[in-house]
């Protein structure tokens, strides 16, 4: 399979916001295990799907409420149960966070069972990501 884009977008508003005045942390990290999920649930059963880690969230700069922020997230790596996604969040084409969250695929007993996907990086960017997935 080949490694899909998919997008979702948010506003900044006041209740996002930390003591600082800038995009809380913890509502970063809530978008942006959502927008992974959403990657890892395009190619397999969202039933079937739990957060395991989150390897980092890297901020290149702070988010101001009023900003909209796009996160673009793939499934870059596929084990035998693990997936890799790789998330970016832009605003204006700039990125300002980034960072790769790892799902397991798990049976009806909540145990990690197979999934029997493959992923495919085409650009070398994606196989950068797909290098730097295998390393964490």
């Amino acid at each position: 399979m080949d490694v899909v884009t998919h997008s979702t977008y948010h506003l900044v508003k006041s209740e996002d916001l930390n003591h600082h005045g800038t995009l809380y942390a913890g509502r970063t990290a809530e978008w942006f295990v959502e927008s992974g999920f959403i990657a890892a649930a395009s190619i397999t059963n969202p039933e079937n799907i739990v957060c395991l880690k989150i390897h980092g969230m890297l901020f290149s700069r702070p988010v101001s409420r009023g900003e909209v922020v796009r996160f673009d997230s793939k499934i870059i790596l596929a084990g035998r149960t693990k997936l890799v996604a790789h998330i970016a969040i832009y605003i204006h084409g700039e990125t300002v966070v980034e960072g790769f969250i790892t799902f397991v695929h798990v049976g009806p007993d909540g145990k990690s069972a197979p999934h029997g996907i493959e992923i495919t990086p085409t650009s070398p960017e994606d196989r950068t990501l797909q290098e730097q997935a295998r390393a964490l």
